[in-house]
C-alpha cells in the first residue's frame, strides 16, 4: 500500500507567494492530520466529551468535509450536498490526498492565480460565491481548529498523539536511547533523539 502524504510536511517551496503561502499552510494542515488521526482505536473514534459535542468519528467526517471544500476551490468546482457513508480508514486517505492535491496545484501556481480559487457552493437552483479569503478563515483554519480537536478528544480518551511529532518543523523524531547519569548527587537522563523516515 502506498504512503499517505504529510508524514512529514514537505520541503518548503523555494518562491514566497500568495499561492504558495497557501500551499504551506495546506501542509501544515495535514501533517496535524496525518498524526492527529493515526493510530485512532474504536474507543478513540466513539469518544465525544459531552452528550452535545461530535465524537471523534463524526469530527473526523467533518474535516474530511472540509478537505473537499478546499481542494474544489482550487480545482474550480462547486461544492454540492453529498451523502455517503465510508469508514474511518477511507475518509483519512481521501482527506489527505484532497489536502495534498490541494497544495500541488497552490503550490505549481503562477502568481496570481489564487484571485480565480473561489469557493463555490450549489445548493438546489442557488449558487453562492466566495473569494479564496474566505477559504483560509473557513474552512482552513476551521479543518485545523477540529483537527486539534481530534488531538484533544484522543488525549481525554487514553490514547495521546505520537510524541515525536514537531508541528514547527514538520519532522517526527523517536526517542532512541536514554542514557541514565548521576550528577551532583541526582539521576539524570539524557535523550538522544533521531529522525524518522
Amino acid at each position: 500500500m502506498a504512503e499517505l502524504p504529510f508524514r512529514e510536511i514537505p520541503e518548503s517551496p523555494a518562491v514566497f507567494s500568495a499561492e504558495t503561502v497557501a500551499a504551506r499552510m495546506i501542509d501544515g494542515l495535514g501533517y496535524r492530520y496525518y498524526w492527529a488521526t493515526e493510530g485512532l482505536r474504536e474507543e478513540d473514534l466513539s469518544f465525544k466529551p459531552s452528550d452535545s459535542s461530535r465524537t471523534t468519528q463524526e469530527t473526523i467526517e467533518h474535516i474530511h468535509g472540509l478537505s473537499r471544500t478546499i481542494v474544489n476551490s482550487v480545482l474550480i468546482i462547486a461544492n454540492e450536498p453529498v451523502s455517503e457513508t465510508l469508514d474511518v480508514a477511507t475518509l483519512r486517505k481521501h482527506t489527505l490526498e484532497n489536502l495534498k492535491k490541494a497544495s500541488d496545484i497552490l503550490r505549481a501556481a503562477h502568481p496570481g492565480d489564487i484571485e480565480k480559487y473561489k469557493i463555490i457552493f450549489r445548493r438546489g437552483g442557488t449558487t453562492t460565491e466566495y473569494p479564496f479569503w474566505n477559504m483560509i478563515n473557513g474552512p482552513i483554519e476551521d479543518a485545523v481548529y477540529h483537527t486539534g480537536q481530534v488531538v484533544a478528544f484522543r488525549r481525554a480518551s487514553g490514547n495521546p498523539i505520537y510524541s515525536g511529532v514537531r508541528v514547527l518543523t514538520g519532522k517526527n523524531y523517536r526517542i532512541d536511547v536514554w542514557i541514565f547519569t548521576i550528577f551532583q548527587g541526582r539521576v539524570c537522563a539524557l535523550i538522544v533523539r533521531s529522525r524518522l523516515h
